[in-house]
Protein backbone atom coordinates (compact mmCIF):
# COMPACT_ATOMS: atom_id res chain seq x y z
CA UNK A 1 0.00 0.00 0.00
CA UNK A 2 2.66 2.68 0.48
CA UNK A 3 4.46 1.46 -2.27
CA UNK A 4 1.41 2.17 -3.86
CA UNK A 5 1.11 5.56 -2.71
CA UNK A 6 4.36 6.91 -3.32
CA UNK A 7 4.19 5.93 -7.43
CA UNK A 8 1.04 7.60 -7.11
CA UNK A 9 2.37 10.64 -5.85
CA UNK A 10 5.37 10.65 -7.93
CA UNK A 11 3.32 10.03 -10.75
CA UNK A 12 1.03 13.28 -9.93
CA UNK A 13 4.34 14.95 -9.56
CA UNK A 14 5.18 14.14 -12.96
CA UNK A 15 2.07 15.09 -14.43
CA UNK A 16 3.24 18.74 -13.37
CA UNK A 17 6.85 19.07 -13.87
CA UNK A 18 7.12 17.14 -17.11
CA UNK A 19 4.59 19.91 -18.95
CA UNK A 20 6.69 22.52 -17.06
CA UNK A 21 9.84 21.55 -18.02
CA UNK A 22 8.24 21.05 -21.69
CA UNK A 23 7.22 24.29 -21.90
CA UNK A 24 10.22 25.77 -20.41
CA UNK A 25 12.31 23.93 -23.11
CA UNK A 26 10.57 25.84 -26.10
CA UNK A 27 10.13 29.31 -24.61
CA UNK A 28 14.40 29.20 -24.06
CA UNK A 29 15.20 29.13 -27.27
CA UNK A 30 12.44 31.87 -29.10
CA UNK A 31 11.55 31.60 -32.31
CA UNK A 32 13.43 30.57 -35.03
CA UNK A 33 10.86 29.98 -37.73
CA UNK A 34 10.89 27.39 -40.49
CA UNK A 35 10.22 28.45 -44.09
CA UNK A 36 6.74 26.23 -44.41
CA UNK A 37 5.22 27.70 -41.49
CA UNK A 38 5.29 31.19 -43.01
CA UNK A 39 3.73 30.03 -45.41
CA UNK A 40 0.79 29.05 -43.22
CA UNK A 41 1.30 32.33 -41.46
CA UNK A 42 0.40 33.93 -44.77
CA UNK A 43 -3.05 32.29 -45.20
CA UNK A 44 -3.62 33.30 -41.54
CA UNK A 45 -2.68 36.96 -42.45
CA UNK A 46 -4.96 36.76 -45.88
CA UNK A 47 -7.73 35.29 -43.54
CA UNK A 48 -8.06 38.05 -41.12
CA UNK A 49 -7.48 40.42 -43.46
CA UNK A 50 -10.80 39.18 -45.53
CA UNK A 51 -9.15 38.10 -48.60
CA UNK A 52 -9.88 34.42 -47.56
CA UNK A 53 -7.87 31.33 -46.52
CA UNK A 54 -5.30 31.99 -49.56
CA UNK A 55 -1.59 32.90 -49.95
CA UNK A 56 -2.15 35.53 -52.93
CA UNK A 57 -5.17 37.47 -52.64
CA UNK A 58 -7.70 36.26 -55.19
CA UNK A 59 -6.35 33.24 -55.80
CA UNK A 60 -8.47 29.63 -54.54
CA UNK A 61 -5.34 27.58 -53.76
CA UNK A 62 -5.32 25.12 -50.96
CA UNK A 63 -1.66 25.37 -50.80
CA UNK A 64 -1.39 24.69 -47.11
CA UNK A 65 -1.72 21.24 -45.95
CA UNK A 66 -3.22 21.71 -42.22
CA UNK A 67 -6.15 24.24 -42.75
CA UNK A 68 -7.28 23.61 -39.31
CA UNK A 69 -3.97 25.10 -37.58
CA UNK A 70 -3.96 28.25 -40.25
CA UNK A 71 -7.67 28.85 -38.93
CA UNK A 72 -6.84 28.56 -35.47
CA UNK A 73 -3.65 31.02 -35.85
CA UNK A 74 -6.11 33.51 -37.47
CA UNK A 75 -8.62 33.24 -35.30
CA UNK A 76 -5.45 34.03 -32.24
CA UNK A 77 -4.41 36.70 -34.41
CA UNK A 78 -7.95 38.44 -34.45
CA UNK A 79 -9.09 37.93 -31.29
CA UNK A 80 -5.86 40.26 -30.10
CA UNK A 81 -6.11 42.12 -33.23
CA UNK A 82 -3.12 41.65 -35.14
CA UNK A 83 -1.82 40.34 -38.82
CA UNK A 84 1.86 40.37 -37.99
CA UNK A 85 2.77 38.18 -35.00
CA UNK A 86 2.05 35.18 -35.83
CA UNK A 87 6.21 33.50 -35.56
CA UNK A 88 5.25 34.49 -31.74
CA UNK A 89 1.71 33.01 -31.99
CA UNK A 90 2.75 30.07 -33.03
CA UNK A 91 5.52 30.08 -30.68
CA UNK A 92 3.20 30.12 -27.77
CA UNK A 93 0.82 28.51 -29.01
CA UNK A 94 3.19 25.52 -29.94
CA UNK A 95 4.76 25.29 -26.42
CA UNK A 96 1.44 24.72 -24.57
CA UNK A 97 0.82 21.87 -27.31
CA UNK A 98 3.77 20.12 -26.60
CA UNK A 99 3.13 20.80 -22.99
CA UNK A 100 -0.22 19.12 -22.94
CA UNK A 101 1.54 16.47 -25.18
CA UNK A 102 4.06 15.38 -22.21
CA UNK A 103 0.76 15.34 -19.82
CA UNK A 104 -0.95 12.77 -22.88
CA UNK A 105 1.97 10.36 -22.89
CA UNK A 106 2.42 10.03 -19.45
CA UNK A 107 -1.65 9.63 -18.87
CA UNK A 108 -1.62 7.47 -21.92
CA UNK A 109 1.41 5.32 -20.49
CA UNK A 110 -0.63 4.85 -16.80
CA UNK A 111 -3.82 3.75 -19.56
CA UNK A 112 -2.16 0.81 -20.71
CA UNK A 113 -0.14 -0.28 -17.49
CA UNK A 114 3.11 1.28 -18.40
CA UNK A 115 3.15 4.20 -16.38
CA UNK A 116 7.12 4.16 -15.91
CA UNK A 117 7.65 4.06 -19.93
CA UNK A 118 5.06 6.75 -20.24
CA UNK A 119 6.85 8.97 -17.88
CA UNK A 120 10.47 8.50 -19.19
CA UNK A 121 9.23 9.02 -22.66
CA UNK A 122 7.54 12.18 -21.72
CA UNK A 123 10.70 13.02 -20.05
CA UNK A 124 12.74 12.36 -23.37
CA UNK A 125 9.70 14.17 -25.23
CA UNK A 126 9.56 17.52 -23.26
CA UNK A 127 13.70 18.06 -24.56
CA UNK A 128 13.57 16.09 -27.92
CA UNK A 129 15.54 18.40 -30.51
CA UNK A 130 13.12 16.83 -32.88
CA UNK A 131 9.83 18.23 -31.33
CA UNK A 132 11.48 21.63 -29.90
CA UNK A 133 12.93 22.37 -33.13
CA UNK A 134 9.46 22.57 -34.75
CA UNK A 135 6.99 23.63 -32.61
CA UNK A 136 9.67 26.78 -32.37
CA UNK A 137 10.06 26.22 -35.85
CA UNK A 138 6.05 27.57 -35.96
CA UNK A 139 5.26 24.51 -37.75
CA UNK A 140 2.12 22.67 -36.99
CA UNK A 141 3.34 19.42 -35.83
CA UNK A 142 3.30 19.94 -32.02
CA UNK A 143 -0.54 21.08 -32.34
CA UNK A 144 -1.00 17.34 -34.69
CA UNK A 145 1.26 15.17 -32.33
CA UNK A 146 -1.04 16.71 -29.32
CA UNK A 147 -4.14 15.77 -31.09
CA UNK A 148 -2.89 12.41 -31.82
CA UNK A 149 -1.59 11.94 -28.75
CA UNK A 150 -5.25 12.83 -27.03
CA UNK A 151 -6.78 10.37 -29.40
CA UNK A 152 -4.98 7.52 -28.65
CA UNK A 153 -5.02 8.27 -24.76
CA UNK A 154 -8.73 8.49 -25.10
CA UNK A 155 -9.18 5.27 -27.09
CA UNK A 156 -7.28 3.15 -24.60
CA UNK A 157 -9.16 4.89 -21.88
CA UNK A 158 -12.72 4.08 -23.61
CA UNK A 159 -13.83 7.32 -24.61
CA UNK A 160 -14.43 6.90 -27.91
CA UNK A 161 -16.18 9.88 -28.45
CA UNK A 162 -13.75 12.25 -26.85
CA UNK A 163 -11.77 10.08 -29.21
CA UNK A 164 -13.62 10.65 -32.24
CA UNK A 165 -13.42 14.53 -32.21
CA UNK A 166 -9.73 15.16 -31.36
CA UNK A 167 -9.41 12.25 -34.02
CA UNK A 168 -11.22 14.32 -36.22
CA UNK A 169 -9.16 17.24 -35.77
CA UNK A 170 -6.24 15.63 -36.24
CA UNK A 171 -7.46 14.83 -39.55
CA UNK A 172 -8.02 18.46 -40.45
CA UNK A 173 -4.26 19.04 -38.92
CA UNK A 174 -2.48 16.87 -41.52
CA UNK A 175 -3.67 14.36 -43.65
CA UNK A 176 -1.48 11.72 -42.46
CA UNK A 177 -3.82 11.41 -39.98
CA UNK A 178 -5.24 8.52 -41.78
CA UNK A 179 -2.27 6.32 -40.46
CA UNK A 180 -3.29 6.08 -36.89
CA UNK A 181 -6.82 6.60 -37.13
CA UNK A 182 -7.39 3.89 -39.65
CA UNK A 183 -6.01 1.38 -37.62
CA UNK A 184 -8.33 2.97 -34.54
CA UNK A 185 -11.49 2.74 -36.79
CA UNK A 186 -10.59 -0.70 -37.25
CA UNK A 187 -10.24 -1.57 -33.91
CA UNK A 188 -13.46 -0.11 -32.97
CA UNK A 189 -15.36 -1.74 -35.20
CA UNK A 190 -13.78 -5.27 -34.18
CA UNK A 191 -15.06 -4.38 -30.45
CA UNK A 192 -18.29 -3.68 -31.86
CA UNK A 193 -18.65 -6.88 -34.00
CA UNK A 194 -17.28 -8.90 -31.33
CA UNK A 195 -19.54 -7.04 -28.29
CA UNK A 196 -16.49 -6.33 -26.61
CA UNK A 197 -17.27 -3.18 -26.68
CA UNK A 198 -21.38 -1.26 -27.46
CA UNK A 199 -21.97 0.17 -30.61
CA UNK A 200 -20.59 3.57 -31.89
CA UNK A 201 -23.64 5.90 -30.63
CA UNK A 202 -25.02 8.46 -32.91
CA UNK A 203 -22.50 11.29 -31.29
CA UNK A 204 -19.71 9.68 -31.48
CA UNK A 205 -20.22 9.05 -35.15
CA UNK A 206 -21.02 12.70 -35.85
CA UNK A 207 -18.53 14.34 -33.51
CA UNK A 208 -16.08 12.61 -36.18
CA UNK A 209 -17.44 12.59 -39.24
CA UNK A 210 -19.38 16.67 -39.27
CA UNK A 211 -16.29 18.33 -38.97
CA UNK A 212 -14.83 16.38 -41.89
CA UNK A 213 -17.67 16.56 -43.93
CA UNK A 214 -17.88 20.28 -43.39
CA UNK A 215 -14.59 20.20 -44.41
CA UNK A 216 -15.00 18.61 -48.12
CA UNK A 217 -17.62 20.84 -48.62
CA UNK A 218 -16.34 23.77 -47.82
CA UNK A 219 -12.76 22.68 -49.89
CA UNK A 220 -14.54 21.56 -52.68
CA UNK A 221 -16.58 24.44 -52.98
CA UNK A 222 -14.02 27.18 -52.86
CA UNK A 223 -10.71 25.05 -54.31
CA UNK A 224 -12.57 22.47 -56.21
CA UNK A 225 -10.60 20.30 -54.24
CA UNK A 226 -9.74 19.89 -50.32
CA UNK A 227 -6.83 18.34 -50.81
CA UNK A 228 -4.19 20.58 -50.53
CA UNK A 229 -2.32 21.09 -53.96
CA UNK A 230 1.18 21.23 -52.33
CA UNK A 231 0.83 17.11 -51.98
CA UNK A 232 0.90 16.81 -56.12
CA UNK A 233 3.15 19.84 -56.40
CA UNK A 234 5.80 17.98 -53.97
CA UNK A 235 5.43 15.08 -55.77
CA UNK A 236 5.88 16.62 -59.13
CA UNK A 237 8.68 19.28 -58.60
CA UNK A 238 11.34 17.53 -56.66
CA UNK A 239 13.96 14.50 -57.86
CA UNK A 240 15.11 11.57 -55.80
CA UNK A 241 16.65 8.25 -55.86
CA UNK A 242 13.78 5.73 -55.30
CA UNK A 243 15.51 4.46 -52.32
CA UNK A 244 15.76 7.58 -50.91
CA UNK A 245 12.87 7.71 -48.27
CA UNK A 246 13.39 4.33 -47.21
CA UNK A 247 16.91 5.16 -46.44
CA UNK A 248 16.62 8.08 -44.43
CA UNK A 249 13.76 5.90 -42.54
CA UNK A 250 15.69 4.02 -41.45
CA UNK A 251 18.49 6.42 -40.19
CA UNK A 252 15.77 8.10 -38.20
CA UNK A 253 14.51 5.37 -36.24
CA UNK A 254 17.77 4.19 -35.56
CA UNK A 255 18.56 7.12 -33.80
CA UNK A 256 15.44 8.26 -31.89
CA UNK A 257 17.78 9.25 -28.59
CA UNK A 258 20.31 11.37 -31.59
CA UNK A 259 23.12 8.51 -30.26
CA UNK A 260 24.68 9.27 -33.37
CA UNK A 261 25.84 12.24 -32.04
CA UNK A 262 27.90 10.82 -29.68
CA UNK A 263 29.08 7.40 -31.06
CA UNK A 264 29.29 7.90 -34.68
CA UNK A 265 27.10 7.01 -37.82
CA UNK A 266 27.96 2.93 -36.77
CA UNK A 267 25.06 3.64 -34.17
CA UNK A 268 22.67 4.11 -36.84
CA UNK A 269 22.73 0.67 -37.80
CA UNK A 270 23.33 -0.80 -34.02
CA UNK A 271 20.60 1.54 -32.98
CA UNK A 272 18.04 0.09 -35.62
CA UNK A 273 18.50 -3.32 -34.18
CA UNK A 274 18.81 -2.25 -30.49
CA UNK A 275 15.40 -0.19 -30.81
CA UNK A 276 13.54 -2.10 -33.18
CA UNK A 277 14.03 -4.95 -30.62
CA UNK A 278 12.69 -3.00 -27.76
CA UNK A 279 9.85 -1.52 -29.94
CA UNK A 280 9.06 -5.00 -30.64
CA UNK A 281 9.23 -6.43 -27.51
CA UNK A 282 7.03 -3.19 -26.05
CA UNK A 283 4.58 -3.95 -28.66
CA UNK A 284 3.94 -7.48 -27.84
CA UNK A 285 3.80 -6.91 -24.03
CA UNK A 286 0.74 -3.79 -24.65
CA UNK A 287 -0.83 -6.55 -26.94
CA UNK A 288 -0.89 -8.95 -24.41
CA UNK A 289 -2.08 -6.22 -21.39
CA UNK A 290 -3.80 -4.08 -23.25
CA UNK A 291 -4.79 -5.71 -26.33
CA UNK A 292 -7.20 -2.75 -28.02
CA UNK A 293 -4.60 -0.08 -28.01
CA UNK A 294 -2.44 -2.05 -30.95
CA UNK A 295 -3.35 1.14 -32.96
CA UNK A 296 -0.09 2.54 -30.91
CA UNK A 297 1.85 -0.38 -31.91
CA UNK A 298 1.17 -0.21 -35.77
CA UNK A 299 1.37 3.55 -36.30
CA UNK A 300 5.19 4.16 -36.49
CA UNK A 301 5.24 0.48 -38.46
CA UNK A 302 2.56 2.42 -40.68
CA UNK A 303 4.20 5.60 -40.83
CA UNK A 304 7.20 3.97 -41.76
CA UNK A 305 6.04 2.42 -44.89
CA UNK A 306 3.52 4.55 -46.46
CA UNK A 307 6.61 7.76 -46.30
CA UNK A 308 9.26 4.75 -47.70
CA UNK A 309 7.03 3.81 -50.69
CA UNK A 310 5.88 7.39 -51.34
CA UNK A 311 9.42 8.54 -51.36
CA UNK A 312 8.46 12.29 -51.06
CA UNK A 313 11.34 14.52 -50.21
CA UNK A 314 11.34 13.95 -46.52
CA UNK A 315 11.65 17.14 -44.77
CA UNK A 316 13.01 16.95 -40.72
CA UNK A 317 9.02 17.80 -40.00
CA UNK A 318 8.14 14.58 -41.29
CA UNK A 319 10.19 12.66 -39.21
CA UNK A 320 8.25 13.72 -35.78
CA UNK A 321 5.50 12.40 -35.82
CA UNK A 322 5.91 8.62 -35.17
CA UNK A 323 8.60 9.46 -32.29
CA UNK A 324 6.46 9.74 -29.22
CA UNK A 325 4.72 6.45 -29.57
CA UNK A 326 8.16 4.49 -31.04
CA UNK A 327 9.83 5.88 -27.90
CA UNK A 328 6.73 4.88 -25.33
CA UNK A 329 7.00 1.31 -26.70
CA UNK A 330 11.32 1.24 -26.55
CA UNK A 331 10.91 1.84 -23.19
CA UNK A 332 7.95 -0.48 -22.30
CA UNK A 333 9.89 -3.28 -24.28
CA UNK A 334 13.08 -2.61 -22.12
CA UNK A 335 10.99 -2.35 -19.06
CA UNK A 336 9.54 -5.49 -20.02
CA UNK A 337 13.01 -7.01 -20.29
CA UNK A 338 14.76 -5.84 -17.32
CA UNK A 339 11.63 -6.66 -15.67
CA UNK A 340 12.28 -10.73 -16.89
CA UNK A 341 16.08 -9.95 -15.66
CA UNK A 342 15.51 -9.37 -12.40
CA UNK A 343 17.30 -5.90 -12.47
CA UNK A 344 13.96 -3.73 -12.92
CA UNK A 345 16.17 -1.08 -11.43
CA UNK A 346 18.07 -0.60 -15.12
CA UNK A 347 15.35 0.48 -16.59
CA UNK A 348 15.25 3.94 -15.00
CA UNK A 349 19.00 3.51 -15.86
CA UNK A 350 17.80 3.00 -19.50
CA UNK A 351 15.89 6.46 -19.49
CA UNK A 352 18.45 8.10 -17.71
CA UNK A 353 20.84 7.24 -20.51
CA UNK A 354 18.31 8.00 -23.68
CA UNK A 355 17.16 11.62 -22.02
CA UNK A 356 21.59 12.34 -21.77
CA UNK A 357 22.30 11.50 -25.03
CA UNK A 358 19.05 13.28 -26.10
CA UNK A 359 20.44 16.47 -24.56
CA UNK A 360 23.75 16.04 -26.97
CA UNK A 361 21.41 17.48 -29.38
CA UNK A 362 21.23 20.84 -28.33
CA UNK A 363 24.23 23.96 -28.50
CA UNK A 364 24.61 26.50 -25.75
CA UNK A 365 25.11 28.97 -28.37
CA UNK A 366 23.70 29.00 -31.56
CA UNK A 367 25.77 29.94 -34.66
CA UNK A 368 22.60 32.01 -36.19
CA UNK A 369 19.79 33.65 -34.52
CA UNK A 370 19.10 34.35 -30.80
CA UNK A 371 21.89 33.91 -28.78
CA UNK A 372 20.47 31.27 -26.66
CA UNK A 373 20.49 27.52 -26.07
CA UNK A 374 18.49 25.86 -28.77
CA UNK A 375 18.76 22.53 -30.54
CA UNK A 376 21.28 22.19 -33.21
CA UNK A 377 18.95 21.02 -35.91
CA UNK A 378 17.01 24.18 -35.36
CA UNK A 379 18.92 25.73 -38.61
CA UNK A 380 17.35 28.73 -39.84
CA UNK A 381 20.35 30.26 -42.06
CA UNK A 382 18.21 30.10 -44.94
CA UNK A 383 15.03 31.88 -43.46
CA UNK A 384 17.48 35.02 -42.26
CA UNK A 385 19.06 34.85 -45.96
CA UNK A 386 15.15 35.06 -47.74
CA UNK A 387 14.19 37.77 -45.01
CA UNK A 388 17.48 40.03 -46.07
CA UNK A 389 16.54 39.50 -49.67
CA UNK A 390 12.74 40.67 -49.23
CA UNK A 391 14.06 43.79 -46.91
CA UNK A 392 15.88 44.39 -50.25
CA UNK A 393 13.01 44.22 -52.85
CA UNK A 394 10.86 46.35 -50.23
CA UNK A 395 13.16 48.99 -51.01
CA UNK A 396 11.40 48.84 -54.32
CA UNK A 397 7.50 49.28 -55.52
CA UNK A 398 6.14 46.37 -55.30
CA UNK A 399 2.84 47.51 -56.10
CA UNK A 400 1.02 44.73 -58.71
CA UNK A 401 4.53 43.39 -58.98
CA UNK A 402 5.14 39.54 -58.54
CA UNK A 403 8.35 38.01 -57.10
CA UNK A 404 9.20 34.49 -58.37
CA UNK A 405 10.94 31.86 -55.90
CA UNK A 406 11.19 28.44 -55.12
CA UNK A 407 11.06 28.74 -51.45
CA UNK A 408 8.16 31.21 -50.58
CA UNK A 409 7.63 31.22 -47.25
CA UNK A 410 9.61 34.18 -45.64
CA UNK A 411 9.82 35.80 -48.87
CA UNK A 412 6.27 35.99 -48.85
CA UNK A 413 5.43 36.80 -46.02
CA UNK A 414 7.25 39.84 -45.37
CA UNK A 415 6.93 41.46 -48.50
CA UNK A 416 3.07 40.64 -49.17
CA UNK A 417 3.79 40.95 -52.58
CA UNK A 418 2.28 38.61 -55.33
CA UNK A 419 4.10 35.29 -55.51
CA UNK A 420 4.75 32.84 -57.85
CA UNK A 421 5.81 29.76 -56.96
CA UNK A 422 7.71 27.68 -59.05
CA UNK A 423 7.15 24.61 -57.19
CA UNK A 424 3.64 24.62 -57.65
CA UNK A 425 2.80 24.34 -53.76
CA UNK A 426 0.30 27.81 -54.28
CA UNK A 427 0.95 28.27 -58.37
CA UNK A 428 -0.94 25.20 -59.90
CA UNK A 429 0.47 26.78 -63.44
CA UNK A 430 3.98 25.84 -62.49
CA UNK A 431 2.72 22.34 -61.98
CA UNK A 432 3.02 21.83 -66.42
CA UNK A 433 7.03 22.57 -66.19
CA UNK A 434 7.71 19.08 -64.52
CA UNK A 435 9.36 16.82 -64.64
CA UNK A 436 12.80 18.66 -65.95
CA UNK A 437 15.29 16.63 -68.09
CA UNK A 438 17.62 14.87 -65.56
CA UNK A 439 20.58 17.61 -66.94
CA UNK A 440 19.23 20.37 -65.13
CA UNK A 441 19.35 19.15 -61.61
CA UNK A 442 22.45 19.76 -59.75
CA UNK A 443 20.32 18.83 -56.18
CA UNK A 444 16.85 17.24 -55.89
CA UNK A 445 15.36 20.56 -57.08
CA UNK A 446 15.84 23.14 -60.05
CA UNK A 447 14.05 25.99 -61.39
CA UNK A 448 12.09 25.49 -65.14
CA UNK A 449 13.73 28.19 -67.39
CA UNK A 450 10.59 28.05 -70.18
CA UNK A 451 8.32 29.06 -66.42
CA UNK A 452 10.05 31.77 -65.89
CA UNK A 453 10.23 32.96 -69.45
CA UNK A 454 6.72 32.43 -70.16
CA UNK A 455 5.14 33.54 -66.89
CA UNK A 456 7.74 36.73 -66.79
CA UNK A 457 7.69 37.61 -63.04
CA UNK A 458 9.08 40.70 -61.99
CA UNK A 459 11.60 39.44 -59.45
CA UNK A 460 13.15 36.15 -59.37
CA UNK A 461 15.44 35.36 -55.98
CA UNK A 462 16.89 31.79 -56.63
CA UNK A 463 19.75 30.29 -55.15
CA UNK A 464 22.48 29.57 -57.47
CA UNK A 465 22.12 25.87 -57.44
CA UNK A 466 18.52 25.83 -58.84
CA UNK A 467 19.29 27.44 -61.79
CA UNK A 468 23.00 26.38 -62.20
CA UNK A 469 23.17 24.26 -65.72
CA UNK A 470 20.14 25.73 -66.60
CA UNK A 471 18.30 28.62 -66.16
CA UNK A 472 21.60 30.53 -65.19
CA UNK A 473 22.70 30.03 -68.59
CA UNK A 474 19.67 30.51 -70.78
CA UNK A 475 20.61 33.17 -73.14
CA UNK A 476 16.80 34.06 -73.66
CA UNK A 477 17.04 34.59 -69.90
CA UNK A 478 20.48 36.58 -69.93
CA UNK A 479 18.67 38.85 -71.75
CA UNK A 480 15.67 39.44 -69.80
CA UNK A 481 16.60 39.96 -66.37
CA UNK A 482 19.76 41.45 -64.77
CA UNK A 483 20.91 41.19 -61.56
CA UNK A 484 20.13 43.50 -58.72
CA UNK A 485 22.02 41.63 -56.25
CA UNK A 486 23.67 38.91 -54.94
CA UNK A 487 23.69 37.40 -51.49
CA UNK A 488 26.33 35.23 -50.26
CA UNK A 489 25.55 31.97 -49.14
CA UNK A 490 27.05 28.13 -49.51
CA UNK A 491 23.68 26.68 -48.44
CA UNK A 492 22.99 23.23 -50.23
CA UNK A 493 26.10 23.79 -51.97
CA UNK A 494 24.92 27.14 -53.36
CA UNK A 495 27.30 30.14 -55.03
CA UNK A 496 25.39 32.70 -53.73
CA UNK A 497 21.66 33.69 -53.29
CA UNK A 498 20.73 35.76 -56.18
CA UNK A 499 17.89 38.72 -56.62
CA UNK A 500 16.89 39.57 -60.67
CA UNK A 501 14.56 42.15 -62.21
CA UNK A 502 12.83 41.61 -65.23
CA UNK A 503 14.15 44.47 -67.67
CA UNK A 504 11.72 46.53 -69.96
CA UNK A 505 11.34 45.07 -73.44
Amino acid sequence: MYNARVQSRYHHLATVLIPLLAFAARILPGPRTIDDAYITFRYAQNLISGHGLVYNPGELVLGTTTPLYATLLAGIGGLIGTTQAFPVIAFILNAAADAIACYLLIKLGRAIGASTPGIGAALVWAIAPMSVTFAIGGMETSFFIMLMLATFYFHSSHRPVLAAGTGALCLLTRPDALLFLLPILAERARCWIKREDSAPTLLEVGVFSVPILLWLIVGTSVYGNPIPNSIMAKSNAYVLPPEAGFVRLLQHFGTPFLGHLTFGNFWIGAGLILFTGFYALGGLTIFKRHHQSWPILVFPFLYFLAYAIANPLIFRWYLTPPLPTFILLIFIGAERLFEDLKVPVLKYAFIAIALVLTLRGWTLQPSHGLDRPAPEMAYIKLELLYKEAANILLERDLTDATIAAGDIGALGYYTKAQILDTIGLISPVSLKYYPLPESLYTINYAIPPDLILDLEPDYLVILEVYGRGGLLEHEDFLRSYRLITELPTNIYESDGMYLFERMSS
